[in-house]
């Protein structure tokens, strides 16, 4: 009897060891853990985006506002809309194209042609998942066809839908649907300066926050 209890008191002191072990974190890992609250709070600090501006609202004059250049330098000018599977697969290219050409003076525009209600909805949701930078506006028409014909009587509607101007106004490249990443980079080279300049981002006339 006295054999079996001399045998019991050291398993019994071991599982209360081993269950001290796990109950009370040693000085090691309450520093190993604070170090990385730490690193977690930093790492998501740092990985925050910086904030999206804001579609605005703008109607056919503000349209029209925005595409005067009269000589304020090269101005590429995108449709689109969230519901469009082909402007949704080339816009990561075109936030790509505003990001390298904007400090050689290209100014760049993206014009959603979504419905009012998606305005705080779907186009701010994919602005931020495309971490967007340049302005976008939301095209607010009755009648969307006085504006498309403004823009180019060639041009029917159909989305996506792409225009370069040069400083002058003039559209010296157009593509109906997907553009070609290389050619429309091609055509921006022709106009944008080789030294670094500010680009100059045209303003909306009747804009509406």
């Amino acid at each position: 009897m006295m054999l079996r209890l001399n045998r019991t008191i050291p398993l019994v002191l071991g599982v209360v060891i081993l269950l001290a072990g796990f109950a009370v974190p040693t000085h090691s890992q309450v520093a190993q853990a604070a170090r990385g609250d730490r690193w977690t709070r930093g790492t998501r600090g740092q990985a925050a985006a910086k904030p999206v501006e804001p579609a605005r609202v703008i109607a056919a004059d503000g349209l029209a506002a925005l595409l005067k250049r009269n000589g304020a330098g090269p101005l590429l000018v995108n449709y689109w809309a969230t519901w469009c599977d082909p402007c949704r697969e080339e816009f990561p290219d075109l936030v790509k194209i505003d990001t390298d050409f904007r400090a050689r003076g290209l100014s760049t525009i993206a014009i959603s042609l979504d419905d009012l209600v998606e305005l705080k909805t779907e186009v701010p949701k994919f602005l931020r998942q495309m971490k967007v930078q340049m302005p976008v506006y939301l095209l607010n028409v009755a009648d969307p066809e006085p504006s498309i014909k403004m823009v180019d009587p060639t041009w029917g509607g159909a989305l996506p839908a792409t225009f370069l101007y040069d400083g002058n106004g003039e559209i010296v490249y157009k593509k109906f649907g997907r553009f070609d990443t290389a050619e429309l980079r091609a055509a921006i080279e022709k106009l944008v300066g080789t030294k670094e300049q500010k680009a100059v981002r045209p303003k909306a006339v009747g804009t509406k926050q």
